[in-house]
């Protein structure tokens, strides 16, 4: 992800990286940043299930639908209108994340900052100091994209496996 960035180790292939990375830091150097992947993942998802419950009420109720309404969305509409509270809540729930994952990847792919074990401050600290606060929001598009795209993937293939077993029920 870094190679050829000054400060880097320059690694051939996936196990010389499992290799200098054990050699520098011991065992526990492959799984830098995890705890702190878990602690970002809960909070984007709890987030993006969040935002496009809401997204997807906004869509609905401003296209005229109601609970109680005779009118009811074409297939086609339900998929579109998914896709696009996937999308919404992707942004949103990126607009959020993006400061810690950006400070968690960081912190797993780059050398230490100063003595010592790298930590959550210290990358932070550093990150402050070379790019100032827009620097948390550094990779901020390819974040969005996957949120959203994952997202959007994701629930529509959700709501279409929900409709058709709604349908098998009712049959």
């Amino acid at each position: 992800m870094v190679q050829g960035l000054p400060g880097t180790t320059s690694c051939n292939r996936p196990f010389d990286v499992i290799h200098k990375v054990i050699k520098a830091e011991g065992f526990r150097g492959l799984y830098r940043g995890f705890g702190l992947t878990a602690v970002t993942q809960s909070p984007a998802s709890a987030l993006w299930w969040g935002a496009y419950g809401s997204a997807q009420h906004i869509i609905w109720r401003s296209l005229g639908y109601t609970d109680d309404a005779a009118k009811k969305p074409s297939h086609m509409e339900m998929v579109t209108f998914q896709a696009a509270a996937g999308m919404m809540a992707g942004a949103c729930a990126s607009v959020i994340t993006t400061p810690i994952d950006t400070v968690k990847t960081r912190l797993q792919v780059m050398d230490n900052y100063g003595v010592g074990r790298p930590s959550v401050l210290k990358t932070a600290k550093a990150l402050l100091k070379e790019d100032g606060w827009r620097g948390f929001y550094r990779g901020f598009g390819p974040r969005f994209l996957n949120m959203s795209l994952y997202g959007t993937t994701m629930i529509v293939t959700y709501e279409l496996i929900k409709s058709m077993l709604v349908i098998k029920r009712a049959n």
